[in-house]
């Protein structure tokens, strides 16, 4: 007979030191300096990438350090419309991404010929993209935003528009509701973060009774109103950080635990369960991997492309959320 008992949490102890880098490392290291790049990494990649990289962070962040890199190319280690925004703000440079196919579920939830369709028929509305959409997308949109300052967006839009948001339901509700905007939800959501469940939370949380729940946005309703915070990964930082509490639970993708280790050793973080497993896991985060990375800045392939129409067209509402965010 299978069990269908729910997993264990993940538990990171507090962490003493880091091991040293290995030779795969090291040859990536050398790469990079040989071919005059920069290596970006978003907060879900694997420790081992995560621990060559120039800059760690989330979008918003690591589309300023695309936007002001000096190097001759960009290593981007994320996903696809994450290297597409590195090569948006930044076109004189060569973008690579380690695994060509390292997709997302929310990006490919809004097609541009859908959304191109819903605005000619609501010309009225004024369109906020979260940035985890495509070129495409982006160049179809009034304005970009981040979970990190999604509300900050939202509160500057004038009044007398109305709003839609795309592609990411989740967020789109949870920054109506903190601004209280009305607000059009495209129906799109990060598969990952819908795993989560108030269910597996309470359960761990019983193990863990003086651990505060921090929540990405992109979780369901029901997870964020459990949880003690709601925020974009970088808060995370600040948050574990300033909290009294030794042992914290992480509601978001398992990568973001080897950041809060990095900056954070002396806590205890657990892995936010899902009903089916310890660890909650991007599986496109997930396709880059040391040898990838080591591939790409080798042999300068997978290179991003771009029409220049749609990179122009993208530029304006990228550029819009980054003055709009200083």
């Amino acid at each position: 007979m299978i069990s269908t008992a729910a997993p264990p949490a993940a538990v990171f102890p507090p962490k003493t030191g880091n091991s040293p880098l290995n030779a795969l490392q090291e040859e990536i290291l050398e790469l990079k300096k040989a071919r005059n790049a920069v290596i970006l990494a978003h907060n879900y990649q694997i420790e081992p990438i995560q621990r060559v990289a120039d800059h760690l962070g989330d979008s918003l962040g690591l589309a300023y350090a695309a936007a002001n890199a000096q190097a001759e190319t960009i290593l981007f280690c994320g996903v696809h419309f994450m290297a597409e925004t590195a090569k948006i703000v930044n076109p004189t440079r060569r973008v690579l991404l380690p695994d060509a196919n390292a997709g997302c579920s929310l990006s490919d939830s809004c097609p541009a010929d859908k959304l191109a369709a819903y605005k000619a028929a609501n010309p009225h509305l004024y369109v906020v993209a979260y940035i985890n959409c495509s070129a495409a997308v982006k160049a179809l949109s009034d304005v970009i935003c981040t979970s990190g300052n999604a509300v900050k967006i939202v509160e500057r839009v004038p009044a007398d528009r109305e709003i839609l948001f795309v592609p990411d339901q989740n967020l789109g509700a949870w920054v109506a509701r903190q601004t209280k905007r009305h607000i059009r939800l495209w129906p799109g959501s990060c598969y990952a973060h819908v795993l989560f469940t108030v269910s597996a939370l309470e359960r761990v949380r019983t193990q863990y009774p003086h651990a505060p729940i921090v929540a990405h946005p992109e979780c369901t309703e029901a997870v964020r109103d459990l949880a003690d915070i709601v925020c974009s990964t970088e808060k995370m930082v600040h948050f574990c950080k300033e909290t009294p509490a030794k042992e914290i639970i992480i509601a978001t993708e398992s990568g973001m635990i080897h950041r809060l280790q990095r900056d954070i050793p002396e806590k205890t973080f657990i892995a936010g369960p899902t009903d089916r497993c310890a660890c909650n896991d991007c599986r496109f985060m997930k396709m880059n991997t040391l040898e990838k990375v080591r591939d790409a800045l080798r042999d300068g392939t997978p290179e991003i492309q771009m029409d220049e129409a749609i990179r122009t067209a993208a530029l304006t509402p990228i550029q819009r959320m980054l003055d709009w965010s200083r």
